[in-house]
């Protein structure tokens, strides 16, 4: 039968709370390792934060270490419906002056009227090639390499709806539709190439004959020379798109004009009736861009480090990396690299000569009038920040020096992963040295709570032992008296 015990209750000790209090005192040491976790997560929460800003100062470094970048053109037209052009960086600046005379055009040809798509067209193989035609008719010159596509017609799928789909499955080069009117039902099949080289011809192998007089045949589908002997009719005529760029006339297959003009891609949309001006010239804008990207990486690092590591004399607070080392030695190797000489260009030997200025603040910001200037001198200006240079790493340029710190932060031995993990294994210890803690904190309670239930026992029984001794003492009294 279990004992119920409420210790104190016969000795008037409060054995409860004396245990309570003296357990609290045991847990002080755990109360301070838990503050100090909570700071400890603080700061990892916070170079973590920190982590990120580095890799934007890497990416934002990287864009301006590609040579690339400072190749890049950009192609301006002064009509984009009729004519819209890109460039790469192989194009030479200039101006040239083009009129679209023919748009290419995919070839289409159209099927007698049926009475519905359901309508039987014929059993056999058709034969549908790619290629082109001579003028006025054969021969025909198929493509190379050949693209011939024999597709079977049986029985039970020779119906207009069935040839069609068989016609899109087959990977022939062309598409199959049906177009209704008046008439009835037609199978147009229209080329998915554009020009005089996507021209079909379509045969039925062996030649169809049809069952009985006026009954289905392939031959209904045949396309075999645009100048006669055809039973499909020519809806659209396959064409070249024809141009003239600067006084020369080209033609081109496709609306896509690629290296017509080096290093530029037309797309011709619209014939015009007058000159279309393209302008190729030095992408600036998309170099400024990247300049100003930097700036912003670099400004954003350098306002969370000052506000991580300021501390607060009024509310006598201290932000999560007030007086970290490593915080403060990332900080100072990029303010040094920003400041450094370079030498890969004799012309731009400092950032500031490009324009990227450190403010009061320790902001960085460019500075437009100077890089304006400096893109005057486009050759020396991309060697001042993309030079790489691996026989002699002291002539690589700001931006390939800048890649490269930033890449040893962040690898696996750089500072901020290791920072990291000296965080992450100090919190480590943190919780197993509570833990131990923990354990030493419980033993005590028990302890405490075995020594004062013991003497709350020796004291209940003193306590018994008084009053039998003073009902004794005043029995005798009685007695004597």
């Amino acid at each position: 039968m279990a004992t119920i015990s409420s210790p104190g209750l016969g000795s008037g000790l409060d054995v409860k709370t004396i245990v309570s209090q003296l357990v609290a005192i045991e847990r002080q040491p755990i109360n301070v390792l838990a503050q100090q976790k909570a700071t400890l997560q603080d700061k990892l929460s916070s170079f973590g934060l920190l982590q990120s800003y580095v890799v934007n100062i890497q990416d934002a470094a990287a864009a301006l270490a590609k040579p690339g970048l400072w190749q890049q053109t950009t192609a301006n037209s002064s009509d984009k419906a009729a004519v819209s052009a890109t460039s790469s960086g192989t194009a030479v600046p200039a101006n040239y002056s083009i009129e679209v005379g023919q748009l290419a055009q995919a070839q289409a040809l159209a099927s007698k009227s049926y009475e519905s798509n359901t309508a039987p067209v014929g059993t056999g193989t058709l034969r549908i090639e790619l290629g082109g035609w001579t003028a006025g008719g054969p021969p025909f010159v198929p493509k190379s390499p050949p693209s011939q596509v024999d597709i079977p017609i049986g029985v039970g799928e020779d119906s207009l709806e069935s040839v069609r789909a068989k016609i899109n499955a087959s990977n022939a080069g062309v598409s199959a539709s049906i177009i209704r009117d008046s008439a009835g039902a037609r199978l147009v099949i229209r080329s998915t190439g554009t020009g005089l080289e996507n021209s079909m011809r379509i045969m039925a192998v062996p030649a169809d004959a049809p069952t009985e007089p006026g009954g289905p045949t392939l031959n209904d589908l045949v396309f075999d020379n645009p100048a006669g002997s055809a039973t499909m009719t020519q809806s659209l005529a396959p064409l070249d798109a024809t141009a003239v760029v600067n006084g020369l006339p080209v033609t081109s297959p496709s609306n896509t004009l690629r290296n017509v003009i080096e290093g530029v891609t037309l797309t011709l949309s619209q014939t015009t009736a007058k000159p279309v001006q393209l302008t190729v010239g030095v992408d600036s804008d998309a170099m400024k861009k990247a300049m100003n990207d930097f700036a912003k990486a670099y400004s954003d690092i350098n306002k969370y480090i000052n506000d991580q590591t300021k501390y607060d004399p009024d509310k006598k607070v201290a932000s999560p990396l007030q007086g970290d080392r490593a915080t403060l030695s990332l900080q100072s190797q990029l303010r040094s690299m920003l400041g450094a000489n370079g030498n890969a260009s004799k012309v731009f030997s400092r950032m500031s000569d490009a324009g990227l200025e450190l403010q009061a603040d320790g902001a960085l910001k460019l500075n437009d009038s100077k890089f304006s200037a400096a893109m005057g001198n486009l050759p020396e200006l991309a060697r001042a920040f993309s030079n790489n240079n691996v026989d002699n790493p002291g002539d690589n340029g700001f931006a390939v020096r800048i890649k490269q710190l930033t890449t040893q932060m962040t690898d696996s031995q750089g500072t901020v992963n290791t920072r990291s993990q000296g965080l992450r294994d100090s919190i480590t210890r943190n919780e197993k040295q509570a833990a131990r803690l923990e354990d030493r904190v419980l033993a005590t309670q028990a302890r405490l709570e075995r020594q004062y239930g013991a003497l709350d026992t020796s004291l209940t029984k003193l306590s018994g032992l008084n009053s039998f001794v003073t009902q004794q003492i005043a029995a005798w009294n009685r007695s004597g008296n």
